[in-house]
This record gives structure tokens, C-alpha cells and sequence, in this order.
């Protein structure tokens, strides 16, 4: 079985789109295990598992976050999305290669996996990316339209006010989370009442187990 491309095709993206997002997605893969001991990207053992794992993961958010770019898009200026605390590209790279129509920045602040995001960028002939070597609270505040993650767990108050903050005014924060109910108690204890929680398909993830493997994007506007 063809796990990336069963899984993109089980996305909703065609078939042009899968001959070309694919091949960028196989030399992905292939980096993130050739440099993932040294640079401890992600948590996985083979490239089917970074297939469903983190790519696949990464893109099942695609489609809403066009939407939340049409949503908060101003006339005849590009959108710019950042991915923080990138750390081996995800979910930025993933989203970059299927969303080449708008801007992204990876922000990081280890300059090692900033290196092996430059040479992916370089690798994939994304050159609507940029590698931002940097903490998030050195940010400029309304840097970006979108700002998207997987890294931070819980989401605490401070984090929130911080990621906020690098977001222009009608910007919108999407953030790759797991079960709904612990999404719930996070937006309690960070006294944060506005927000939408939109429930997510990985194919061979949550199609396999839903209540175990349950992916959801919760959605903060500004």
C-alpha cells in the first residue's frame, strides 16, 4: 500500500495535484530520517509512519486553512502564514508544497533544525518559504495573517497571549490538537471562551481508531 499517496487521494486532492505534491513529500520523508537522530525532528521509525503521522497530519488541516485565508485576506495583498516552532517543517512544509499560493514562515528557534529547514526549503523548491531563526516573543506583533502549530501542549495563557500577539488585527490562530474534551479544559484554564473546534481526518490515523487517535484544529481568531 502507497500510504501517501492513498492517503492525499483520501484528502481531496486531485490527481495533478498528487503527481506533484507526492515526489515533494517522498524527498521530505527521506530527509527527516536521514537527519532525524541528529536533529531529533520527530517521533517516528519509518516513512510509513511519517506518511500518516506527520504528513499526511499536517495536510488533513489544508482545506480549512484556505478557508481561514479567504476569510481573513485583504485585497491584492498575499497572505502570510507561520508555522511556530517549526521544528523539522511541520506542519509549514507539508502545507507550503500543497499551498504554494500563499506565503509561509517557519519560525524556530534552534539554529540546527533552522539548518535542515533551509535545506529542505532549498531541496522541495519551496520559495514560498522562509526560515525565521527566532523565539516567538521576538517576533514582530502582527507579523501574519495565520499562524498555525503542533508543537505547543497544553496551549497555557501566557503562550496564547504571545501567539496572538504576532497576529495582524482579523487573523486567525490554528492549531493541530488532539482530543476535543482536553481542548476544552485548556481554553478553560486559559480563560479563553472564542474559539471553534473543527474535527480533523487522518486518513489511517483517525479512521482507524477515532477515539483514540482523534485529531481536531482549534481555531482562535483575533
Amino acid at each position: 500500500m502507497n500510504f501517501l499517496e492513498e492517503g492525499l487521494a483520501k484528502l481531496d486532492f486531485s490527481k495533478t495535484q498528487i503527481e506533484r505534491l507526492a515526489p515533494l513529500m517522498e524527498k521530505y520523508a527521506n530527509e527527516i530520517l536521514l537527519f532525524n537522530s541528529a536533529y531529533n525532528l520527530v517521533k517516528a521509525s519509518g516513512r510509513d509512519e511519517i506518511f500518516v503521522r506527520h504528513i499526511l497530519d499536517s495536510l488533513s488541516a489544508a482545506q480549512e486553512i484556505c478557508r481561514l485565508a479567504k476569510k481573513v485576506s485583504v485585497e491584492n495583498e498575499k497572505i502570510t502564514i507561520a508555522d511556530i516552532g517549526s521544528g523539522g517543517g511541520l506542519p509549514g512544509i507539508p502545507l507550503a508544497a500543497a499551498l504554494p499560493q500563499f506565503d509561509f514562515v517557519l519560525v524556530e528557534r534552534m539554529s540546527k533544525r533552522c539548518a535542515f529547514l533551509e535545506n529542505v526549503r532549498a531541496l522541495l523548491g519551496l520559495e514560498n518559504v522562509r526560515i525565521e531563526n527566532s523565539e516567538l516573543e521576538r517576533i514582530p506583533p502582527e507579523s501574519f495573517e495565520i499562524a498555525t502549530f503542533r508543537a505547543f501542549r497544553p496551549l497555557e495563557k501566557k503562550m496564547l497571549a504571545s501567539l496572538l500577539a504576532v497576529l495582524k488585527k482579523g487573523g486567525a490562530l490554528a492549531a493541530y490538537k488532539a482530543k476535543k474534551k482536553n481542548i476544552v479544559e485548556e481554553m478553560r484554564l486559559a480563560n479563553c471562551d472564542a474559539y471553534n473546534v473543527i474535527p480533523l481526518n487522518v486518513p489511517f490515523l483517525t479512521d482507524s481508531d477515532a477515539e483514540e487517535r482523534e485529531r481536531n484544529l482549534l481555531v482562535i481568531e483575533k
